[in-house]
């Protein structure tokens, strides 16, 4: 399944990305990033939440300190401004408020039964760790990696390169799958085969969306496609 949908059997190992895979939670992460800077004075607009898309939190929170003029002395300000932000996503995931998409949790579950699968997020440690349990979801995921434990986050290839080096597996043998932009990039640089699920409300560019051997138009497809392209289950 490079340019078109291949054999069963031919890829070794998934690599998801969460929000707006697995969870929709880019309207949460737009709207904490205004509320942290309205308090401070300062109007944030798509444009901006265009420009943090994809970076790690330490990346994000550093733009975001210095877009508002937090008054936190740095270099205090850029770990006060993620832990504010993360605190409220953490806030709204216990208020119900970031839940697992439609055909989520089956399409984890099916092809966990039939490949290693891993997790390649921008998302802080501790949104990670806690957004999977949550929903039960953490005992499918042989690993997780945040962009915020590699040197750089997306469109960089370094969280997809420390998914797939922490399941022990190719690059080039692993699946991957995105809906924004820079997650697009960073999957494709890493010598993934990238299935895309297009975010509705923040569409990927043209180029990006260019970079993926099949574009989604819902879960369900997902799963098809990544079942399609993986060895069957053990026993079967």
């Amino acid at each position: 399944m490079t340019q078109s949908e291949g054999p069963n059997g031919t890829h070794r190992a998934v690599v998801f990305d969460m929000d707006g895979v697995l969870v929709e939670s880019e309207h949460l992460w737009e709207r904490m990033w205004a509320k942290f800077a309205a308090a401070r004075g300062k109007t944030w607009t798509a444009a901006q939440t265009r420009q943090v898309q994809g970076m790690s939190a330490p990346e994000w929170a550093a733009f975001l300190a210095d877009f508002a003029a937090a008054p936190e002395s740095a270099p205090e300000s850029t770990a006060v401004t993620e832990r504010i932000v993360v605190d409220d996503m953490i806030a709204a995931l216990d208020g119900g408020e970031i839940e697992l998409l439609p055909g989520a949790a089956l399409m984890v579950t099916e092809v966990a039964g039939r490949a290693p699968i891993a997790l390649a997020s921008s998302a802080p440690r501790r949104l990670i760790d806690a957004v999977l349990d949550r929903h039960g979801l953490t005992g499918y995921f042989a690993a997780t990696v945040s962009s915020a434990e590699v040197p750089k986050g997306k469109p960089s290839p370094d969280v997809y390169l420390s998914a797939a080096d922490k399941l022990g597996q190719d690059p080039r043998d692993c699946l991957a799958v995105e809906d924004s932009s820079n997650g697009l990039r960073a999957a494709a640089a890493a010598g993934m085969t990238v299935v895309a699920i297009p975010n509705t409300d923040y569409p990927p560019a043209e180029d990006a969306l260019a970079k993926a051997g099949y574009i989604a138009v819902d879960l369900d497809d997902v799963r098809l496609r990544l079942v399609g392209s993986l060895p069957e289950p053990v026993g079967s």
